[in-house]
């Protein structure tokens, strides 16, 4: 953000906005103020570009609620930036209305040094202190590495701070290598439980028969080699945040006991008759489709509900191709100790690379790139990646049509089975296509419908067996 002060005059023929002008040169901050006229406040606009540090909005005489529309449009443009409007006496409701449409403190003329400049230092002290404790935060819990400017990965790590805010529970979805963990320490450490622990848990590392001594410890004699008590991993997290990965890897008597720590902040040791507390917030991830998960039955449905209040959607790399360059060249800055580019063979090479394993994956490549390049650029020839994974990179026109309708295919089958529970003959209608050929579309696909089922998870019936069965 740079430090310009915005003058929005929408009344040139007063004085007061001379008067504000002169006032903020003598205190020595005339250099970074820009004055912008608009006649009719109706049509007000800002560059988004050029950010502004602070805005002062002269209405006078404009009405309360014009006035509040107005501070609406700029904060569609500028959301952070503090408001100081400048207007003439208003009664208690329209000054209300007015701060509660983001003003952020109103001023009465005629102007006051003694009364106006310290209004201005507070609101940019706060703006500085807010955006310096910001600004080392992600430094501190690796959100700079959260790079990318897609719409539909910014539109996800703009929820960080404000899920921050509040102490509900989480669930971070989004494909392995695309940064669910780096999402919950932000959210985290943004959030007024940062100076207490961060415990990390994954799920689907911890062996069946230890995940309920892990997640809430036991007492001495729970069983044999029990030599003494053992805290778990929720009194560990006392007053901060417990974060559970892989959550559909929980097996369901695990899952019940989760519920009920979720529903009442209560659990017992194992081995112990004595009901603790703890004050954790909760968040969890998954790298596969819960919504898959329910149908088949590895996670059940009162805990998906309980767990998924507020959520994140962390997409694939393949659906931000924009960010690859950039991810690249941050990670070629990260692990290189001198200067290197990429030319523009090895981008288009890593542009076209399908990258199952995401941001983790690129970071790896990046990587072993930067430890065999012998010159100051990396070349196409640098960039190792698995054969059968690479896109060719000189698609025609058929070719890429074909994948493209593939793609499309698959996901379409997927979505209408999913709606209707993996009801072939609800879906193919739903599709107005013929059951039969619908049927081909899905052993095409090589899907198994039983995912779809409810309770069918556990189902060993051979999927061919169920297809000449058809």
């Amino acid at each position: 953000m740079s430090n310009t002060l915005v003058l929005i005059d929408c009344n040139p023929q007063d004085s007061t906005g001379e008067q504000l002008e002169s006032m903020l040169a003598s205190a020595g901050v005339g250099d970074q103020l820009r004055r912008e006229i608009f006649v009719d406040p109706g049509h007000v606009g800002l560059d988004r570009d050029n950010q502004s540090s602070l805005i002062f909005l002269l209405l006078l005489p404009v009405h309360a609620e014009s006035g509040g529309a107005l501070i609406q449009s700029i904060k569609k443009e500028q959301p952070d930036v503090p408001i100081i409007v400048v207007v003439d006496e208003l009664g208690p409701v329209d000054t209300l209305e007015l701060l509660r449409k983001g003003a952020s403190d109103l001023i009465t003329p005629p102007l006051k040094v003694s009364d106006t400049l310290p209004r201005v230092w507070r609101l940019l002290e706060q703006l500085e202190r807010r955006t310096s404790t910001i600004r080392n935060l992600m430094e501190r819990v690796g959100l700079k590495s959260l790079v990318g400017q897609s719409p539909n990965f910014l539109a996800e790590i703009k929820k960080i701070p404000l899920i921050a805010r509040c102490d509900s529970r989480v669930l971070i979805c989004g494909e392995t290598g695309t940064g669910k963990e780096m999402c919950a320490r932000a959210v985290h450490y943004l959030s007024p439980r940062k100076s207490r622990p961060f415990v990390p848990v994954n799920c689907g590392a911890i062996p069946t028969e230890l995940v309920e001594n892990e997640l809430f410890g036991h007492d001495r004699g729970a069983f044999t080699g029990a030599n003494s008590s053992k805290p778990g991993l929720i009194q560990e997290a006392e007053g901060g945040t417990l974060f559970l990965d892989e959550i559909d890897s929980l097996p369901p008597m695990s899952q019940v006991k989760l519920l009920r720590f979720l529903q009442e902040k209560e659990y017992r040791r194992l081995g112990s008759s004595k009901v603790r507390q703890a004050d954790v917030r909760v968040l969890a991830a998954s790298n596969a489709p819960l919504e898959v998960a329910l149908r088949s039955g590895r996670i059940r449905q009162d805990l998906y509900y309980r767990l998924n209040v507020l959520s994140i959607t962390l997409p694939p790399l393949r659906e931000r191709r924009a960010d690859i360059a950039t991810l690249a060249q941050h990670f070629v800055s990260k692990f290189a100790d001198r200067l290197i580019r990429i030319s523009p063979q090895a981008r288009q090479k890593l542009t076209f690379y399908d990258w199952p394993g995401n941001v983790r994956e690129l970071e790896h490549a990046i990587e072993r790139a930067v430890m065999f390049c012998e010159t100051s650029t990396i070349e196409q020839a640098d960039i190792v990646l698995p054969a059968t994974e690479t896109r060719q990179q000189e698609e025609t026109f058929q070719e890429a049509k074909a994948r493209v309708v593939e793609q499309f295919e698959k996901e379409y089958i997927q979505n209408l089975l999913l709606s209707h529970q993996g009801n072939i003959s609800k879906a193919a209608q739903a599709a107005n296509k013929n059951r039969r050929a619908f049927w081909e579309l899905i052993r095409k696909h090589q899907m198994d419908v039983r995912v779809f089922k409810p309770g069918r998870g556990s189902s060993r019936m051979n999927t061919d067996q169920d297809i000449s069965s058809r």
